[in-house]
């Protein structure tokens, strides 16, 4: 059977959610910690698709508000919209000091993650783009409960909200994962993987799983390439 992975960045690298696909359900499923990015695209077992939550394709000027996808992700998400911040354009990808970027308009949360953004940059090709795809788990929240979520992510309210959207997925495809990501909790130190760190790889799963049952939307539906060939574009 087909496995699909969910993929989050977190403080020591990349936690991954692998999860065998049987008749709509999710029939087993394994958590990895990553370091590096390659390591990802080199998983064993080999997923049919890897949805990450981190731009791929990249503007070669910036641009207010980002791509057209962060544009639209924006519009979809409403009181969520800032959890889409505007990807750097591929001219700032080496900018070591903020004092660097912030002329242009990047802000310290783009900043923070510019090293995964540039780590991924530097594998991704329109070959393996055909695996692996840019997800946001705040999308992949809204589609599953109908309606953006209400509170923070990193706050009590909004884990309690989210699980309780990931235990209500159709299916039961998630039945049990809050007893899964305490205990996942246990395993990776706080320092390592946060909270909502895991629970955007588990959400991102299903992301994946749609992108392989040709279920999946995308913004914009007909999205552009970037200077290297890259589609600019998010899926949920």
């Amino acid at each position: 059977m087909p496995w699909v992975a969910g993929v989050d960045g977190c403080r020591a690298g990349w936690v991954v959610v692998l999860v065998e696909q049987q008749t709509q359900r999710i029939r087993e499923h394994h958590l990895r910690l990553c370091p590096h990015f390659a390591e990802v695209v080199t998983l064993d077992p080999k997923p049919v698709v890897i949805a990450i939550d981190i731009p791929i394709g990249l503007l070669q000027e910036p641009q207010p508000g980002g791509r057209e996808c962060d544009r639209q992700a924006r519009r979809l998400l409403g009181r969520r919209a800032s959890s889409v911040f505007t990807p750097p354009s591929r001219a700032l990808l080496a900018a070591t000091q903020y004092e660097q970027v912030r002329a242009q308009g990047m802000s310290r949360q783009a900043f923070g993650i510019l090293p995964k953004i540039r780590e991924v940059d530097r594998l991704m090709t329109p070959k393996l783009q055909k695996s692996v795809y840019e997800a946001h788990p705040e999308l992949a929240f809204r589609a599953l409960a109908g309606a953006p979520m209400q509170h923070n992510k990193k706050t009590y309210e909004g884990r309690e909200e989210r699980l309780q959207a990931l235990e209500r997925a159709p299916g039961g495809r998630l039945r049990g994962i809050r007893s899964v990501a305490e205990n996942a909790l246990k395993t990776f130190p706080r320092v390592h993987v946060a909270p909502d760190d895991l629970l955007d790889a588990y959400v991102l799963t299903r992301t994946a799983l749609r992108i392989a049952n040709g279920q999946a939307s995308r913004l914009p539906v007909n999205p552009p390439v970037d200077g290297r060939g890259l589609r600019m574009e998010i899926w949920y």
